[in-house]
């Protein structure tokens, strides 16, 4: 018995194992509904020299629909995408409705007073600055 070839698109030299990973996290486990039946919705986190950037994906999320709290160095991100009032028989239904929490543990080094967030294009944006202490500050060197 021999077993069938597999071919693929991709060539071998650029297999990521931690790719594979964040593949596995996406779809077995951040879409997945939290013990108190929320779900996560996709986000990224980026980090600038000026500070952190989080952006969550809520398509039909209206913004008086979101909180955003920072407790420590804890960013968690919660609310409600509410179902659309619908005449017909649903054929197909993709989109999560329901509550929804995304957390992200941020470093120590963010201002808190200065967090920003904004909603546009279904996609919320939090703006988290680094502290003044943090940023990288050019020293000059003095002497001969």
């Amino acid at each position: 018995m021999s077993l069938p070839a597999v071919r693929t698109s991709r060539p071998m030299g650029t297999w990521d194992p931690f790719r594979e990973f964040d593949n596995l996290y996406r779809v077995f486990g951040a879409a997945r509904p939290e013990r108190d039946g929320t779900w996560s919705p996709a986000a990224d986190v980026t980090e600038t020299e000026e500070g952190y950037s989080v952006e969550v994906e809520l398509p039909g999320v209206k913004k008086d629909d979101i909180d955003v709290d920072l407790t420590g160095n804890r960013l968690t991100i919660t609310g409600e995408a509410k179902e659309k009032e619908r005449e017909g028989t649903p054929l197909r239904r993709a989109r999560r409705t329901g509550r929804f929490s995304y957390r992200v543990a941020l470093p120590r080094n963010v201002d808190s007073d200065n967090i920003e967030a904004a909603l546009a294009d279904g996609v919320l944006t939090v703006t988290v600055p680094k502290s003044a202490s943090a940023k990288p500050r050019k020293i000059t060197v003095s002497g001969s």
